[in-house]
């Protein structure tokens, strides 16, 4: 996944909205929370971080193509890096990114989630 293709699949969440911050990286946000960054380490190929579930944290942890956020995961916090050359397909890059969109609004308020219009048919 290019940051290109990236940044074209976080655009489609509802209510998500896009920065450029902490030296270049495309960080992507739904009610001001973070659910998803791409670049951010100083490596060449692209990097993708993103929120996991315990389940989901405990799994990537150890794959191959994965690893525990620099900076995040040392914090006690559940985020997971894609990186290096190890090839990841595209579509289960998606689905975790699509899980992190996921949890990030379900911890937003319910008024905010209703003032986002997220959770509507």
């Amino acid at each position: 996944m290019t940051y290109k293709e990236f940044n074209r699949f976080c655009g489609k969440f509802t209510a998500s909205t896009y920065i450029v911050q902490w030296g270049g990286a495309h960080v992507w946000k739904v009610g001001g929370k973070v659910f998803a960054i791409g670049g951010w380490e100083k490596i060449d190929n692209p990097a993708f971080t993103f929120k996991a579930s315990d389940l989901n944290f405990n799994i990537l942890k150890d794959e191959p193509g994965y690893r525990p956020a620099p900076y995040m995961a040392s914090r006690g916090m559940k985020w997971i890096q894609r990186w290096g050359e190890l090839e990841v397909k595209d579509d289960e890059l998606k689905y975790y990114i699509k899980e992190s969109y996921l949890l990030v609004c379900s911890g937003l308020s319910k008024q905010k989630q209703k003032e986002l219009g997220l959770g509507e048919d």
